[in-house]
């Protein structure tokens, strides 16, 4: 019975009570309702309001507090990467083993956060795609903790349409090396490349917006084009062109929310993409909507379908050749990379890939560094500097490439404790000198094999760096190494001298 209707009845009841005089049970019979109600419409012209029974839940009664609790972390986090309805049933059963429905804690979920429902404005015609005619790509921003700082990075994917297999890889930036590399390394992935691939409007693709559908290319783009012979197709400029590839769009949302909630705490990107690859593995076991086949079933059909690859690989770096400034850096993409010091003021090559820096003098790599993330940021190797420190000493202790040197682990305690000995030893000057004769070994020697060198001869207590290199050499022998690990040492090898042809003189002289 409706709040309209029954205030209707309780009009009725009144009315009747006035004019006939009946009683309470006469009403209820006459009306064929409780005496209750009877009391109550004779009490009140507006019926009283409806209890609400609070429901128990045991089942998610548990868990309330752990998804309130992530809820809550999630105002700290990106917007983009925070726990959807699914995410928080997926991490209930994956990490705590719940015995729950995901319509229970959708509905917990959708309670808590108070949602409305949404209603789509625009409706979409489904496709059908043909195995391995097409694929779409596209950037998306992802958010993670780096070294405890919270950063933002992209996210190269590149969605079979058929299929919906998808490969992902994180990058600084959107840069056109980026871009190139992603595309080489998902048909690297997919073991095959696509006949047609459809894009937005990407810098590192397009050049020029034309009419309709002309673009004016950048000649990287067409050159990889060429190399994979796959098929280019761009979408309409702004909003209006996102529905024509609506999955990849979806995709970076979907992997997003589903492999990066909560937000990623790594040391490195190279870290993270392990995370992320894992992610392109767990994706392969999956169903989309109500297909019968998982992801990697449906791959094995489309497999076939694509396009081989070249043999030869796509040049992905890009050559440079910037000036060495007094600091013995490179400057690329507004980043400072260190470089050996003989090369201080010369112009030098450098080959600038998605991920990587290599200083080239002619075809022998000089210099190779892991690209950073941010602007203005140096990365240097205290390799680099010790020639120059020989002549300097008292500028190493507050050197950058000391301090970023201990941050990665390459200067180790063990080169501290010797460090601090010879220091004491030998006075802060001398005792300089004879850490940087130490990290001069680590050229020619197994890095393992000098600590064990810097050990043996602190346990004499020697801090000469002749000892430590002797000690080293002692120690990979004892390892049955030999000169395996030293190869600038092994042209110093020599075969035990014989006296063999001597004697076979003196026996035909005789």
């Amino acid at each position: 019975m409706t709040k309209r209707s029954k205030v209707e009845l309780y009009e009725q009841i009144r009315k009747t009570h006035e004019r006939d005089d009946l009683s309470i049970r006469a009403l209820s019979d006459r009306f064929g309702v409780h005496r209750r109600t009877v009391r109550e419409a004779l009490a009140s012209p507006i019926p009283p309001p409806r209890k609400q029974t609070e429901r128990l839940a045991p089942t998610l009664g548990p868990w309330k507090p752990i998804i309130d609790g992530w809820l809550a972390a999630d105002l700290e986090a990106p917007r983009k990467q925070r726990h959807t309805a699914r995410r928080v049933w997926q991490r209930l059963v994956d990490e705590h083993e719940a015995d729950v429905a995901e319509s229970t804690v959708r509905a917990y979920v959708a309670t808590a956060k108070g949602r409305r429902p949404i209603i789509a404005a625009e409706v979409m015609v489904p496709q059908t795609h043909p195995l391995g005619y097409e694929s779409e790509v596209d950037f998306g921003s992802v958010s993670f903790y780096l070294c405890g700082e919270l950063t933002t990075a992209w996210m190269y994917v590149m969605r079979l349409s058929a299929s919906g297999k998808g490969f992902h890889r994180v990058y600084a930036n959107q840069a056109q090396e980026a871009f190139i590399d992603g595309h080489d390394r998902a048909f690297e992935h997919f073991e095959g490349a696509p006949a047609r691939v459809r894009y937005d409007n990407l810098k590192p693709a397009v050049a020029r917006v034309l009419m309709g559908r002309n673009r004016s290319e950048t000649e990287r783009f067409v050159a990889l084009r060429s190399h994979y012979l796959f098929e280019s197709f761009f979408c309409r400029p702004g909003k209006d062109g996102a529905h024509e590839k609506g999955g990849v769009e979806g995709e970076i949302g979907r992997f997003r929310r589903r492999h990066m909630v909560p937000v990623p705490r790594v040391s490195s990107l190279a870290e993270l993409n392990e995370l992320v690859a894992e992610g392109d593995r767990l994706d392969d076991l999956r169903r989309i909507d109500a297909r019968r086949m998982s992801v990697a079933e449906h791959f094995a059909l489309e497999h076939p379908r694509l396009r081989a690859l070249p043999a030869e690989p796509f040049e992905v770096g890009q050559l440079l050749r910037p000036r060495v400034d007094a600091k013995s850096r490179v400057c690329v993409r507004q980043c400072f990379y260190s470089v050996p010091v003989r090369y201080a003021g010369m112009r030098i090559n450098v080959r600038l890939g998605a991920e990587s820096i290599e200083a080239l003098d002619g075809a022998v790599v000089v210099a190779a560094h892991a690209r950073a993330v941010g602007k203005g940021v140096e990365t240097l190797d205290l390799d680099h500097y010790l020639e120059t420190l020989a002549f300097k000493p008292g500028a190493l202790s507050g050197s950058t490439a000391l301090h970023q040197a201990r941050s990665s682990g390459c200067f180790s305690v063990t080169h501290d404790r010797f460090f601090d000995a010879a220091r004491r030893r030998l006075g802060d000057k001398e005792g300089t000198k004879a850490l940087i004769g130490v990290l001069l070994a680590h050229r020619v020697l197994n890095y393992d094999a000098v600590i064990a060198g810097i050990e043996g001869a602190l346990a004499v207590g020697s801090v000469d760096p002749d000892v430590v290199v002797v000690e080293a050499r002692r120690a990979s022998e004892r390892r049955g190494d030999g000169t395996a690990h030293f190869p600038a040492l092994a042209r110093f090898d020599r075969p035990t001298p014989t006296l063999k042809g001597y004697d076979d003189l003196l026996e035909e002289s005789g």
